[in-house]
Formats: structure tokens, sequence, C-alpha cells
């Protein structure tokens, strides 16, 4: 195996890019949180802020995977030393991502009332979720152009400017939530739920700002748009189709839980959106190790060394596997100031702390089903990735979670759903690795 692919090496790309991903996670969370503590109706307005998080992580993932569609094929061309082939390619996407997600932007924001009545919201719910749409929503569009220019990074073997572009959105975010969500006697009126929304756009502001500074200061990528159109891209705009598709049947497992979730009642909302946010972090810790498998692979595959892609795989399966189960510990040993941290209402508190332990039981497994995730998307095999959410969403999923609906198993379907589905991921995914690389190499 190659010397400087090892444990030291990936680190240096999987620990940035941890810090980089549980950035946005902490700053739901800490939307979540502070609302969650608000001396009134903390339960409707938490509850509000994790359907539009829902809803606005569904748009963000479907088209939000630029990001690695534009990592695949610069790794991919680095790896074969052709990157010059693909310089102009970035700038290209990003003004194609800014074009889509205007469009988006146009046709939600006029129906942000009807959108969140389809998620079971209603009365005080339904018109908190609407004033907070309707504010956090111009962040939209700057936050996939981020993950753009993050997906450049990352395909230049690079996530420390990654990493520091997400820290300055944390900070700003989590110093205006204080500021303006709770005020300052004399200076600042309180905002309440406004003020949250308020400081998530303007944290987004501030890192799509250092993405463009950074790009332009530390790469070679041309940030001049010019045509005729790179040939990749046309291969790029179906590699984002086919994540499209597989984003969106992610999102309907996702909005069906919370859909379920909504109807059983607003402390069982509650509890899923703590739980569904801690899960997120959880995610993105992992996501690392996945983020380094997708630079990895892509490099390695476009300079056609099979053996260390599969020496690759193996190392970061044991990875994702230590980092799930050592989530799974640090969340077991936290598990009740977690409770009292997101919410001062102990009937969420009690459904939260029913079913936190399914959701993080399956950790180690996520950790396994990620990796490859990320590795697959490295290798553009976006394609399979798309049929293989289609196919768990449809087959495993949906169909657990009716079943315990029938029985009335209220949050604990939506976990054992959860749990199910994930485990299908990995198995599929494992599978087909192994008929692709490790068949046909042979290792020393």
């Amino acid at each position: 195996m190659n010397k400087k692919i090892n444990l030291k090496y990936i680190n240096t790309l999987a620990i940035p890019a941890i810090i980089a991903g549980i950035a946005e996670p902490i700053i739901s969370a800490t939307d979540l949180a502070i609302i969650g503590n608000l001396p009134q109706h903390s339960a409707e307005a938490a509850s509000a802020v994790g359907l539009v998080a829902v809803f606005l992580n569904a748009l963000t993932w479907m088209l939000g995977q630029s990001r690695s569609a534009i990592s695949s094929i610069l790794s991919q061309y680095l790896g074969a030393g052709k990157l010059d082939q693909v310089k102009n390619l970035p700038i290209q996407a990003i003004l194609i991502i800014v074009g889509l997600s205007l469009f988006i932007l146009a046709i939600t924001y006029p129906f942000a009332e009807f959108i969140f009545s389809l998620y079971n919201a209603e009365g005080l719910m339904l018109e908190y979720a609407v004033d907070y749409y309707r504010i956090r929503a111009f962040g939209f569009p700057l936050m996939l152009v981020t993950f753009a220019v993050i997906g450049t990074f990352r395909g230049l073997q690079n996530t420390f400017y990654p990493m520091i572009i997400a820290l300055y959105g944390l900070v700003v975010n989590v110093g205006l939530d204080f500021l303006l969500v709770f005020g300052i006697d004399g200076f600042i009126d309180p905002m309440g739920l406004e003020g949250a929304a308020y400081a998530s756009v303007t944290s987004q502001l501030v890192m799509v700002l250092a993405a463009f500074y950074y790009l332009y200061k530390k790469t070679s990528v041309s940030l001049r748009f010019s045509l005729p159109w790179n040939k990749e891209i046309k291969n790029l705009l179906v590699m984002i189709l086919n994540l499209f598709v597989r984003t969106l049947a992610l999102n309907v497992a996702l909005n069906v839980a919370s859909i379920y979730a909504t109807a059983y009642g607003v402390e069982y909302m509650n509890a899923y959106t703590i739980t569904i946010n801690i899960w997120f972090i959880c995610a993105f810790v992992i996501d690392g190790y996945a983020s380094a498998g997708n630079m990895l692979a892509g490099k390695l595959l476009g300079a056609k060394d099979y053996k260390n892609l599969v020496h690759l795989s193996r190392r970061l399966t044991k990875y994702g596997f230590v980092v799930g189960f050592s989530l799974f510990v640090l969340c077991l040993a936290l598990y009740y100031p977690l409770g009292w941290l997101y919410s001062n209402d102990q009937l969420v508190r009690e459904e939260f702390y029913n079913v936190f332990w399914i959701a993080i039981a399956m950790q180690p497994i996520c950790g396994v089903s990620f990796v490859f995730d990320g590795m697959f998307k490295g290798l553009g095999h976006m394609s399979y990735l798309r049929n293989v959410l289609i196919f768990c969403t449809t087959f495993g999923f949906i169909p657990v979670l009716l079943i315990a609906d029938y029985y009335n198993t209220k949050l604990y379907g939506v976990w054992a759903a959860f749990f199910v589905w994930i485990i299908l991921r990995a198995l599929a995914l494992i599978f087909k690795f192994n008929r692709l690389y490790v068949k046909r190499t042979v290792i020393t």
C-alpha cells in the first residue's frame, strides 16, 4: 500500500472535514436548543424550527450534491495528472447552481404556509414555521454556492479551508443567536424565532464570502466564467441529477418520518426533532472519513491504482465502525444531559429518552455505510447510489414505518424504520464494491 495513504494522511483530510461537517448541524442544533428554552411556546417554536430545518435540508441536499460531483471529477483528473483540463469547471457549475436555487426560492417562498401544512403543522406551530422559513430561505442560495466551493477544495484534496469557512459560519451564527433571540437589555430588543433566522442567514453570507476569498487566494481555479462549456459539464450534470434523485429518496424517508412524528403530537415532533438533529451531528462526524474516502478514492481511480483503492476501503471501514461505536458510547454517557440541554418541557424529554437509544445504537453501522457512500461518490458511481436509496426507502424504510404505525408504536417505529434502512444501505454498498474492485484485484 502507498505509504502516503495511511492513518495519519487520512486523518489530515478527515479531521478538518469532520470539523467542517458538524458546523452546519451544530448551527441548526444551536437554533433548536435556544428556541427550545424560550420562556413561552418553546415546544411549538422548536417544532417549527425542526420542520423548516427538515425542508431546507431536503432542498439543500438535493442541489448541494454538486459538492460531491465536483469533488469526484476534480479528484479523478488530479490523480490522472490532468487537472488543467477542468480548471474552469467549478465556476460554470456555481453559476448553474445559483440559477437553480433562485428558481426554487421563487416557487417555494409564496407557498410557505401550504408547504408546512403538508407536514401536519397547524395553529401556532404553522405560524412560527412560515415566519422562520421566510427569513431562512434567503440563505439557501448562499449555502449551495458554499457547498460548490467546498467540493472544489475537496477535489483538490484540501479540507483545511472548508474547515475554516465552516468555523466562521459557526462562530457568527452562535454569537448572533444569543444576541438576536434574547437581545441585550437597553441595546437590542429580543427577536425570538426571527432572531435565530437572521443569525443563520448572516452566517451563511459570511461563509460564502470566505469561500470565494480562499478559492481566489489559495487555488489556481479560475473564477472567470468563459465559454465554451467544459467537456465534463455534461458528466457533472448527469452526476448531479443522479444524486438529486438519490437525495430525493433520502428525503422521502426524512420527510415521511417528520409527517408521522408531527401527527403524533407536538411533544413527539419536538422529541423527534431533537433526536434527528443529534443523529445528523453524528452523521457529519462520520462523514469526515466518508469525505476522505471520496477524495482519495477518486484520486486512486484516476491513477488506476486499484490495489490501494481496496486497501483504502478496508482501512476506512475499520475507522468508520470505530468512530460510530465511539459516538454510541459518548451519546450513551450524555443520554440525560442532552435531553435537558435541548428542552425545558418534561413531556418532550420523556419521549426523547424513550427512543434516543435506537438512534445511537445504529451509529457503528452508519459508520460503515457512510464511508462506502463517500467512496462511491468519489468513484463516480452516482447511478448505483441513486438505486440503493430508492430501493432501501421503498422496500425497507416505508414498509417498516407503516407496519409500526399500524401497531401504534409511534417514535419507536420511526427509528426502527431508520435502523432497517441503514442496514440495507451498508449491505448493498459493500456487496457492489466487492464485485467491482475486490474480486479483480490481487492483494499481496
